[in-house]
């Protein structure tokens, strides 16, 4: 018989399962909890916006707080590393267990040279490999200048402005055979080969394709706790019909079993490891990219909560702002804000501040204290709140009020806790 779920016990099951549900652990993070943290979500998405913080940086800031993001640079440029670079969900860190499964389910062709004449693309693969067999890692610019190549040469249209030496740059790194070492300061990639990242890659296709999709499904499905095929194939960016068919082998293997949501009109199966907890207590602003909502679809039809990145939105068009984070607090998206990082000021800026229909009565307060926590963690002094939306006065009266406390310092300043100001529109 196919277990029946209320709503509110599919997304307990979903939050634990992103590491979402429980308060935050008390005391400094170490790195165990941040690996164990990136072991329970499979990958986090890259993107170079960097107007709050990179986007790999936040979804660990939401599940632990303030914590050393020198962490995620040792898993991942240290040998036996925790993490490295792929194509996922998505450029991403992933763990490194996953990377043969993906060289064969990613394709991402229209990222590389696989245009390009295959005599000039394949020269200059055996030029850069001989680059970087003997040299340390490089980016493509210090590669181009290595090679000697005229960028100026490149006179089609290659898209980002991108030159033929990181055009194949990327077809190798799609093919697995180059991959990032490190980023750069600028976060530009240095390449490397990837047998000095990755320990075996020789056993890439020892298991076979329907193995590899299986263990992916799999992964994805026990990052979400609960979820449906598109869900699951989502995650990895893997073919849809793939991902039925590896579904219903995992069910057949007992690992997955269906299961009914009151109000979730669609398929769904839950992770036989799926923990349900009696109630969720979770407070965490998430990144446009976090994991939790990849799949604006499922975020949706879970947590009632229509949500678009509105970056690439003309500014007299955006509905709440440029880099907006939902707030979640319990088992509920409640608010979301549009946050940006003044570093030269010292800023943590409010921009604007709207609630959900039904927020509950301490939304300003739990996002007052979420907001403090953020400018802690990325060395800013205030919290500016514009007057801009439905909540921005009752939490610029809340940071007001709460913004001094005695028992913390600010890192800048030295003086305990951290100023409000509410500012004008500019």
């Amino acid at each position: 018989m196919t277990a029946s779920l209320s709503l509110s016990q599919a997304r307990r099951i979903a939050l634990a399962a992103q590491s979402l549900a429980k308060v935050r652990p008390a005391g400094p993070v170490t790195p165990r909890a941040v690996g164990r943290t990136f072991a329970q979500l499979q990958l986090v998405q890259i993107d170079s916006v960097n107007v709050l913080a990179r986007s790999h940086y936040l979804p660990f800031f939401s599940r632990l707080g303030d914590y050393d993001t020198a962490i995620l640079h040792a898993m991942a440029s240290r040998s036996p590393r925790r993490m490295m670079e792929y194509w996922a969900h998505e450029a991403s860190f992933i763990r490194p267990e996953h990377f043969p499964d993906l060289l064969l389910w990613q394709k991402r062709a229209w990222v590389g040279a696989h245009h390009l004449e295959p005599a000039i693309r394949e020269d200059m693969e055996e030029r850069i490999l001989a680059a970087l067999e003997a040299s340390r890692p490089m980016t493509a610019s210090e590669l181009t200048e290595r090679l000697g190549h005229d960028h100026a040469a490149d006179r089609d249209n290659w898209g980002w402005n991108w030159n033929i030496v990181k055009r194949v740059l990327e077809h190798l790194f799609e093919e697995g055979r180059v991959s990032a070492a490190s980023r750069s300061q600028q976060f530009e990639r240095r390449y490397t080969l990837t047998s000095r990242v990755f320990s075996a890659p020789g056993a890439i296709t020892a298991t076979g394709a329907t193995a590899a999709i299986d263990r992916l499904i799999e992964a994805a499905a026990r990052a979400h706790g609960i979820g449906t095929v598109r869900c699951f194939s989502d995650y990895f960016r893997t073919p849809i019909k793939a991902g039925t068919d590896a579904v219903r082998r995992l069910v057949e293997a007992g690992t997955l079993e269906p299961v009914s949501v009151r109000g979730w009109d669609r398929e769904v199966f839950r992770h036989v490891d799926a923990k349900l907890p009696r109630k969720a207590e979770g407070r965490a602003l998430l990144s446009p990219f976090d994991s939790l909502v990849f799949e604006r679809r499922r975020l949706e039809e879970l947590f009632g909560f229509h949500y678009r990145i509105e970056i690439y939105t003309p500014a007299a068009k955006r509905r709440f702002g440029y880099y907006v984070l939902p707030f979640l607090l319990r088992d509920a998206m409640v608010a979301r804000v549009d946050l940006k990082a003044d570093r030269s000021a010292g800023q943590l800026l409010v921009r604007s501040a709207f609630a959900e229909v039904n927020a509950p009565a301490d939304t300003a307060v739990e996002l007052s204290a979420e907001l403090q926590l953020m400018a802690t963690w990325l060395g800013l002094s205030e919290v500016v709140v514009y007057p801009v939306g439905d909540l921005s006065a009752a939490l610029a009266e809340e940071i007001g009020r709460t913004a001094w406390p005695s028992h913390r310092v600010n890192p800048l300043t030295g003086e305990p806790g951290l100023a409000a100001v509410v500012s004008p529109v500019d």
